[in-house]
């Protein structure tokens, strides 16, 4: 029998009434604002208003990402389908997919098999809108930042150091740099420009960070667009552009309620990529989750390299969260590639590319226990072609480092697959919480911090910043900003910057090309190698095979 795509799988799932999860998460038909009758948003007043005690906070995070697959999301569904199944109260909190993967290199974007969160068509795609709010506040302020200069430019903004750029949620290389206000004076001032992706926006990264309306307020208002002729930061507050920006994110900022496909609450809210941007779901939608359950299981973006150290450094730093356990998703597949086969050669047993592959692991899990302090557990996610040998080695391999390793099977079972991996994560957090820490402490230069991240996290020598990029260190630093925590931007398939290094590279030196301030955010973002916060689409894009039929039936949605 042909094995059922994520999509079919989630068409046939029998969805509850919303403000069945709802209730299920003990939360008020006061609070609860339907979109249709699969999806919510949650009034935050909820978090004012609850009596209610925080739960257990469980991070998922992951090896670094191969072509082979890790099921990162699918493990964090499957794992809080899991507890459930086990007893307990859970929530799960994720974040949204972006229209630019979705139809580019991976489809969809909401677990996959029988760990999924759905309605899935609709979390892939516009869902509630919240992207589309963020893309029309993120141009509404290049609007008007570009209008104050045609209508005389009274704050002396200087347009050939403007840093603030467009965005649109998908893949579009033509977009990268561009040449606009072309046509004659009427038409603008003539400039190079270009687009991020949404997810790359600093409006993301404000929006995912805002404990409130005022704080969002508030953030908006610290964003830097540029620079005058003079040198002085001009922010979105300085273009009066903040109260109509909130104006239209004041919805997005309600978290989203949905399910998963065994009718856990799940919110899905916000979503910055891990590579470009700090890779969390919003702390709205954490918070919210951790108020109405006794264990919430989340999820960083890409390795743990990338998402879980934005999370704990960035993340958890401004939210004044601890995690109680951390889960680090691994394949035997992906630990052989990073041992060097090649991906049609990953079906056969080979210990020796497992041997070479596995020191990836060990790493991020050194760095998850050594660097932060925090208790784990590596959940492999099993396939058909994974010898007992291999998965044994596996396990020797964690237990030398004091980690339990358990076999994840949530793909084809849904929470069943994942109760063993649950009650490991129930044990560590009945443990108690260990000595957190981060990677770095705020005190410290900007170079400083770039460095902690490169030796202690990535395992590299040092970091080689060019000369453009030290300049504006130095420039940012003079205007005060050197206190901020670092938001790295570096490709996902490798520890280093270089995204042909597999496995765990040793003795490399990480590239520093670019620095800017997120001030809204409350970051700077540090840009290495050939990272490109505007994606292209791949030779095939996923689009190509998605189609919907006349009942409105979509297909070739992953």
């Amino acid at each position: 029998m042909a094995t059922k795509s994520d999509i079919e799988i989630a068409q046939a799932c029998t969805l509850r009434p919303i403000a069945e999860i709802a209730a299920r998460a003990h939360i008020d038909a006061r609070y609860v604002e339907q979109y249709g009758r699969w999806k919510a948003k949650i009034d935050p007043a909820l978090l004012r208003e609850t009596g209610r005690e925080d739960g257990k906070l469980v991070l998922v995070t992951a090896i670094t990402p191969t072509p082979a697959g890790e099921g990162k999301t699918t493990t964090t569904i499957g794992l809080a389908d899991g507890l459930r199944r086990i007893g307990k109260d859970v929530t799960v909190a994720l974040r949204e997919p972006s229209l630019g993967p979705v139809f580019g290199i991976k489809g969809g974007a909401a677990g996959g098999g029988y760990a999924q969160v759905v309605p899935m068509e609709d979390i892939n795609l516009h869902f509630t809108g919240d992207f589309h709010a963020i893309g029309a506040a993120n141009n509404l302020l290049a609007a008007m930042l570009d209008n104050h200069i045609q209508q005389g430019n009274r704050l002396g903004i200087d347009p050939r150091r403007i840093t603030w750029r467009r965005c649109v949620d998908m893949n579009d290389r033509q977009l990268r740099s561009i040449v606009d206000g072309l046509g004659g004076k009427a038409n603008g001032t003539p400039r190079e420009d270009g687009f991020d992706i949404t997810v790359a926006s600093e409006v993301m990264a404000v929006f995912c960070l805002s404990s409130s309306i005022s704080d969002l307020k508030a953030r908006l208002g610290r964003i830097i667009v540029g620079y005058t002729y003079e040198g002085k930061p001009v922010t979105a507050a300085d273009l009066k552009a903040v109260g109509a920006m909130a104006a239209l994110l004041k919805d997005a900022l309600k978290p989203n309620l949905v399910q998963t496909l065994e009718g856990t609450p799940a919110f899905v809210h916000g979503g910055p990529f891990a590579n470009i941007a700090h890779g969390c779901n919003s702390v709205m939608a954490t918070r919210m989750a951790l108020r109405l359950g006794d264990y919430t299981v989340t999820e960083a973006g890409f390795g743990a390299d990338l998402g879980a150290e934005k999370f704990l450094d960035i993340k958890c730093r401004m939210a004044g969260l601890t995690p109680d356990a951390v889960v680090v998703v691994a394949t035997v597949r992906a630990l052989k590639m990073h041992g060097g086969l090649a991906k049609n050669e990953l079906g056969t047993e080979d210990l020796d590319a497992l041997e070479r592959g596995i020191p990836n692991l060990l790493r991020h899990v050194s760095n998850i226990r050594n660097v932060y302090g925090l208790a784990c557990v590596v959940a492999v996610n099993r396939f058909p072609t994974d010898s007992d040998a291999e998965i044994d080695f596996i396990i020797r391999k964690c237990r030398a480092l004091g980690v339990n390793t358990v076999l994840s099977t949530v793909w084809a079972e849904g929470g069943r697959g994942g109760e063993a991996l649950a009650r490991e994560v129930v044990r560590l957090c009945e443990k108690g919480r260990g000595s957190f820490r981060f990677a770095y402490e705020l005190e410290g230069s900007i170079e400083d911090k770039i460095r902690a991240v490169v030796t202690k996290v990535y395992g590299g020598h040092d970091v080689r910043i060019l000369p453009a990029a030290q300049k504006q260190i130095d420039e940012l630093t003079a205007l005060g900003f050197d206190r901020l925590p670092v938001c790295i931007a570096k490709t996902q398939y490798s520890f280093s910057d270089d995204p042909l290094k597999l496995g765990a590279p040793e003795g490399f030196t990480v590239t520093v090309r670019h620095v800017k301030v997120s001030a809204g955010a409350g970051f700077l973002v540090v840009l290495t190698g050939d990272i490109m916060t505007m994606p292209g689409l791949p030779k095939v894009p996923a689009a190509e095979k998605i189609d919907v039929d006349e009942d409105g039936r979509i297909s070739g949605l992953f």
